[in-house]
């Protein structure tokens, strides 16, 4: 095994270890955490995604994390336009 596979390997499971946390947060987090962690681990399998296409050395992978990029971001807006109406539910709640 080479120094590159090596290092590759050892990044892609570090990267790996983000989504543990992530995935925690989704499903047992408030509103706000659940956002969170979605982001996590879009942010985490986007760079898996492309740390695997540099592996393989194949270019023509980099499409599938560049358009989960875009769609993440639209969905992030999505998501928080659904989630405005509830989020100030929680704060009311605790200051009582």
């Amino acid at each position: 095994m080479d120094a590159v596979s090596l290092w590759s390997a050892a990044t892609l499971a570090l990267l790996l270890l983000g989504v543990v946390p992530s995935l925690f947060l989704v499903a047992r987090g408030s509103n706000v955490q659940r956002l969170v962690g979605l982001q996590l681990l879009t942010g985490c399998s986007i760079m898996v995604l492309i740390g695997l296409s540099i592996i393989v050395a194949q270019s023509s992978y980099l499409i599938v994390p560049l358009v989960l990029a875009v769609l993440a971001s639209s969905g992030t807006l999505v998501y928080t336009k659904l989630l405005k109406p509830g989020i100030d539910e929680q704060a009311v709640t605790e200051d009582e």
